[in-house]
C-alpha cells in the first residue's frame, strides 16, 4: 500500500524546466510594460488625439453664413436684400430614425421616401434635406424630435419690384451665389466671407452651448446702383402696355442721363418674378435684351451717316440732294424712298428720313473713313457697361464692303447694334460732340468721355432732329408737351434663318431726347415684331418714348423749355412718313 502511494505521487509531481517559467515571466513584464508605455503615450505624449476623439461626440464647427449686400437704387431704394431663412440638415452618423418618422419628414420636406433614406444612409457628417424652408416648416420637422437632425441659418435673396428689375438685378442661386445681372458683375463685392463658430451639441444635433467664435463672418458690401425706381416702373410699364397694344414679340428699353451717362433705368419684355423662379424657366426670360441682343437699327443710324458727313465741310445743313424721284440704282440693286420729295436739304433728309439721300451722302465718303468713324461712335465695341454678356454688335471691316452695302449701312442696314450702344452714341449730339462712357452704378465724380465730332456738327444735329418730330417728320408722336424733343424713328425688316430678309417681321425702334435746348435724358425704345398692323418706329415705338420721357421729365423736376400753347401736337390720326427698310 505505502509503496503504491509513493508512485503515484511520484507521477503527479512534474517538475517544469527552470527556462520556462522566467519566459512567462519575463512576457508578462513586457506586456505590462507595453501598456504602461501605450498609457503614457496616450496620456501625455500624444493627447491630443484622445481629446479630439471626445470632443468629436459632442463638438461641432459650424458655418456663419455671412450676409449678401443689397442692393439699391440712387435714392438707396432696396431692389434685392437678403433674408435669413432655415434649411434642414442631418448628421447621418448619428442620426436615429423609424419609419413613421421618415414618412412624416419626407411628407414636410415633400420627397420621396427613398430619396430621404438615401440621404439618412450617406456616409457623411452633413447632409443637406431641404433647403431654404418656411420658418412654419422647419418648427414643424423640429417638433419630430429626430437624433441628428437639425436646423442650419442661411439667407435667402428677395427682390421687391420683381418683374420690374429682373434682368438687369439678375438672380442668386440656392447658395446665395449671383448668377446672372447686377447679381454676378459685382458678386465678389455682394457676397462676403463666410465665418465659423464651435458649439456643443446634443446628441439631436441641438445646439446647447457657444464655444468660441473661429472666424467672424464679414458682411457682404452694398451696391447703389445709378436706377432710378421710379423711372425704371414707368418704363417697365409703358413698355408693357405697348407690347399689349401692338402684340409683340419682345420690347426692351433703356434711360440714360444725358449728363453723366448713368442708367436711370433699363426694362424688359417679356419679363419673369425672380421670386417664384422655376425649373424649366425659359431661357428668354431672362435675357437682358437692351444689353444682349442685337438688331439692324434701320433709320436711327442716319444721324450718325450725316454727322461724318458734315464733319468732311462737304456738306452743311442747307445743302441740296437730289433723291432722283424716291429712288437710286447701285448695280442689280435699288434703293426706294416710301415718298418721292425731290431734292432735300441735308436736313430735310433726317426730318423725312430719305433712304436715297443717306446713300448718296455715304457714298461721297470713303469706305474706310465711314468704318472709322462708325468704330469711334462705338459701334462694334462693347460697351463697357460692366453687364455680363454684353454684346459688341457686328460692323465688318471696311475692306468687305461693296458699294451697295456702304450704302444701305448709312440707314441702318448691313450693321448690327444693342439698344444701349445705340443709347450712348446718342450722348455725342447731347453733348457738344463728346461720347460718354455708361454706368450701371451711381456716380460721384464727373464721367469720361472723349470728343468724337466738333461741338458745331453736334449742335447742327440736335436742330435736325428737332424737326424729326413735328409735323411733316417722322415721330410727330414722340412730342412731349412743355417741352423741345430731338429724336430720330428706325423700321428695319429682321432676317429669316436663311439670311433673307422676312417681308413681314419688323423690328420698331425710337431714339430721343429732351430738353433738346439743354438735353436731361435719352431714352431708346425697341419693340421686336409688332403683329397689331402697325410697325414703324413712329407709330409703335415712338409713342412709347414719349410717355416715358414726359414722366420722367417730370419726376426729375426738369423745367419746361418750351411754352405750352407753342407745342404742335398732331391729332392721334396723322398721316406718317414711312421709313423705308
Amino acid at each position: 500500500m505505502m509503496a503504491n502511494s509513493v508512485s503515484r505521487k511520484a507521477q503527479l509531481t512534474v517538475r517544469l524546466p527552470v527556462w520556462r517559467t522566467r519566459a512567462i515571466l519575463i512576457a508578462l513584464l513586457i506586456g505590462f510594460a507595453a501598456l504602461i508605455g501605450r498609457a503614457v503615450f496616450l496620456q501625455g505624449v500624444n493627447k491630443d488625439f484622445l481629446r479630439m476623439k471626445g470632443e468629436a461626440r459632442y463638438s461641432r464647427v459650424i458655418t456663419l453664413n455671412s450676409n449678401r449686400g443689397k442692393i439699391t437704387d440712387r435714392n438707396n431704394e432696396p431692389l434685392a436684400i437678403s433674408s435669413p431663412v432655415e434649411s434642414v440638415a442631418v448628421n447621418p452618423r448619428e442620426a436615429d430614425i423609424d419609419s413613421q418618422q421618415m414618412n412624416r419628414l419626407a411628407k414636410l420636406l415633400a420627397l420621396k421616401d427613398g430619396e430621404l433614406k438615401k440621404k439618412f444612409d450617406e456616409d457623411r457628417d452633413f447632409v443637406y434635406l431641404k433647403r431654404q424652408l418656411s420658418p412654419e416648416t422647419a418648427e414643424r420637422v423640429l417638433k419630430l424630435d429626430i437624433p441628428g437632425v437639425f436646423l442650419q441659418r442661411e439667407y435667402r435673396r428677395y427682390y421687391p419690384y420683381g418683374e420690374e428689375t429682373a434682368q438687369v438685378l439678375g438672380i442668386t442661386n440656392v447658395d446665395d451665389k449671383g448668377q446672372e445681372g447686377v447679381e454676378l458683375a459685382y458678386n465678389e463685392q455682394l457676397a462676403g466671407v463666410d465665418g465659423s463658430r464651435r458649439v456643443l451639441k446634443d446628441r439631436r444635433g441641438n445646439i446647447i452651448e457657444g464655444v468660441e467664435s473661429i472666424r467672424t463672418p464679414q458682411e457682404g458690401q452694398d451696391i447703389m446702383l445709378a436706377l432710378d425706381r421710379n423711372i425704371q416702373y414707368l418704363a417697365y410699364r409703358e413698355l408693357s402696355e405697348a407690347m399689349t397694344e401692338n402684340r409683340a414679340k419682345a420690347g426692351a428699353a433703356v434711360v440714360l442721363d444725358a449728363k453723366t451717362g448713368e442708367i436711370l433705368a433699363l426694362v424688359n419684355q417679356p419679363s419673369y418674378n425672380p421670386n417664384k423662379r422655376v425649373k424649366n424657366m425659359q431661357a428668354g426670360l431672362t435675357r437682358n435684351r437692351v444689353m444682349t441682343d442685337t438688331f439692324e437699327p434701320g433709320s436711327t443710324l442716319k444721324p450718325f451717316t450725316v454727322a461724318m458727313a458734315l464733319e468732311t465741310g462737304r456738306f452743311k445743313p442747307d445743302t441740296l440732294i437730289s433723291t432722283e424721284g424716291g429712288k437710286m440704282s447701285i448695280g442689280p440693286a435699288t434703293i426706294h424712298d416710301a415718298h418721292v420729295e425731290g431734292t432735300l436739304t441735308v436736313s430735310q433728309v433726317i426730318q423725312k428720313s430719305s433712304n436715297v439721300g443717306a446713300a448718296k451722302m455715304a457714298l461721297s465718303m470713303s469706305p474706310e473713313y465711314m468704318y472709322e468713324n462708325f468704330a469711334k461712335f462705338g459701334f462694334g465695341k462693347l460697351p463697357q457697361s460692366g453687364f455680363p454678356g454684353e454684346v459688341s454688335g457686328r460692323l465688318r471691316p471696311y475692306q468687305t464692303w461693296r458699294p451697295i452695302e456702304q450704302a444701305t449701312m448709312a440707314f441702318g442696314h448691313g450693321i448690327s447694334v444693342s439698344l444701349l450702344q445705340l443709347a450712348r452714341a446718342y450722348t455725342m449730339f447731347t453733348s457738344d460732340g463728346e461720347l460718354k462712357n455708361v454706368s450701371l452704378l451711381k456716380l460721384d465724380h464727373p464721367p469720361q468721355s472723349q470728343r468724337v465730332i466738333t461741338p458745331l456738327a453736334a449742335q447742327e444735329m440736335r436742330a435736325m432732329l428737332e424737326t424729326v418730330v413735328l409735323p411733316g417728320g417722322t415721330a410727330p408722336r414722340a412730342q412731349v408737351l412743355g417741352y423741345r424733343v430731338a429724336g430720330k424713328t428706325g423700321t428695319a425688316h429682321k432676317l429669316d434663318a436663311h439670311g433673307n430678309y422676312a417681308p413681314d417681321r419688323y423690328v420698331a425702334s425710337f431714339v430721343g431726347f429732351a430738353p433738346a435746348s439743354d438735353p436731361r435724358l435719352i431714352i431708346a425704345v425697341m419693340v421686336d415684331e409688332p403683329s397689331a398692323g402697325q410697325y414703324y418706329g413712329g407709330t409703335v415705338a415712338a409713342p412709347v418714348f414719349s410717355r416715358i420721357m414726359a414722366g420722367a421729365l417730370r419726376l426729375l423736376a426738369v423745367p419746361p423749355d418750351m411754352p405750352m400753347q407753342n407745342m404742335l401736337m398732331p391729332p392721334g390720326d396723322a398721316p406718317e412718313i414711312r421709313e423705308e427698310s
